[in-house]
């Protein structure tokens, strides 16, 4: 069987394309260039004295470095028009919306599990394969995906948008090994990644600054900070934007606190804050989720659990089927910080179910952030 390895130049990719070449695959690696270096910079094109390489650039060149260590062939391709259209511009659109979406679901969704896989059926491959831990499996016939063994690790969360085709044609290595494991294998290996630092967020940047670096295309709007308990004025942000409910840390507010946002007026350019006496803003006990991609098949209503955001524990819910086709996730025991704007990912067991956007969140049967809005009128 031919498999395309998407290597991006970190250690987990790189043992994944190693374990399926030892299993006895024909495998060929591909590195995705999905943006512009030089005419997207977010210093227009000027490398920093710390940054002399962008960093799209630097994983390149331990992609190759990683190819010819395996004895593997390496592609590389451009999605630079790709992930523009698909992933960026809705990613900014979301943001200008007072959400924070999230960059790796969308690029999983559009680049990864779409694009890239177009290409490897051009080019003749049967599957593609990559580093991500989250496992295959199977109900009644179909391809279905699962949660990886290794949970501190476990991906599945970001892999919740891709389409459920696509499962019949792609393979996760990882999905039974853990972390220490793979970095003990890339070890024995000599490779020079054996202990590169995890990417995160959006990997062109680097270790930039993201807010510098969004501030390029959502320019900074200062404006008053407000404290729900009074109404009174206990700040300034940089832009409302740039903010997300729940966050504690880069807020700036001196005296008491600690304060946590729990709304914002992107119209009015004003964000709002509670302190630990008014937490309640904080916690929900229903949501609404739009967009639903199915990779498995249920029976609605369903007792399950559910992730609201990466690294959250699994939440006991309660799924039901609106006429519309979007669902309802009840919580009685409510849970706090569900944010509208980001993923909410269904499972039953191990088993991913679906994904969708969290489009309002509810207490009480009242729209949480419309309850909060109201405080301000």
């Amino acid at each position: 069987m031919k498999i395309l390895v998407g290597l991006s130049g970190g250690v987990d990719s790189a043992v994944a394309a190693y374990l399926l070449k030892e299993q006895g695959y024909d495998v060929t690696c591909a590195f995705m260039r999905n943006w512009d270096s030089l005419a997207n910079d977010d210093f227009n094109g000027n490398p920093t004295v710390n940054d002399p390489v962008c960093p799209q650039e630097a994983d390149y060149n331990d992609a190759l470095a990683t190819a010819e260590k395996l004895g593997l062939p390496l592609l590389r391709i451009d999605f630079i028009k790709e992930y523009w259209d698909d992933v960026f511009k809705t990613f900014l659109s979301e943001y200008r919306r007072g959400r924070t979406p999230n960059p790796d679901i969308l690029c999983n969704k559009y680049i990864k599990f779409d694009s890239f896989m177009k290409f490897a059926q051009e080019q003749g491959f049967d599957t593609v394969a990559t580093g991500h831990y989250a496992k295959n499996g199977w109900e009644n016939g179909r391809a279905v995906l699962l949660k990886a063994d290794d949970r501190n690790k476990d991906q599945s969360y970001f892999l919740a948008e891709i389409s459920r085709d696509v499962l019949d044609h792609v393979v996760f290595p990882l999905g039974s090994i853990d972390k220490t494991e793979v970095r003990k294998i890339a070890e024995e290996l000599d490779l020079s990644i054996a202990h590169k630092k995890d990417s995160t967020g959006i990997c062109f940047i680097g270790e930039r600054h993201f807010r510098a670096f969004l501030s390029n295309y959502l320019p900074m709007k200062p404006g008053r900070i407000l404290n729900i308990a009074d109404g009174r004025e206990v700040g300034r942000h940089q832009g409302v934007m740039y903010y997300t409910i729940g966050q504690r840390k880069g807020l700036d507010i001196g005296g008491i606190g600690p304060f946590f946002v729990i709304g914002k007026n992107v119209e009015k350019n004003e964000l709002y804050v509670t302190d630990a006496a008014h937490e309640e803003y904080l916690y929900s006990d229903s949501c609404l989720i739009t967009g639903v991609n199915w990779l498995a098949d249920r029976e609605l209503p369903l007792s399950c659990t559910a992730k609201f955001r990466y690294r959250q524990q699994d939440n006991p819910v309660l799924i039901s089927r609106n006429d519309d086709g979007t669902l309802t996730a009840s919580y009685p025991q409510t849970i706090r910080s569900v944010t509208p704007g980001q993923e909410a990912v269904i499972y039953d067991g191990d088993t991913v179910i679906c994904g969708g956007q969290i489009e309002k969140v509810f207490r009480n049967g009242e729209d949480l952030q419309e309850m909060i809005l109201n405080r301000f009128i």
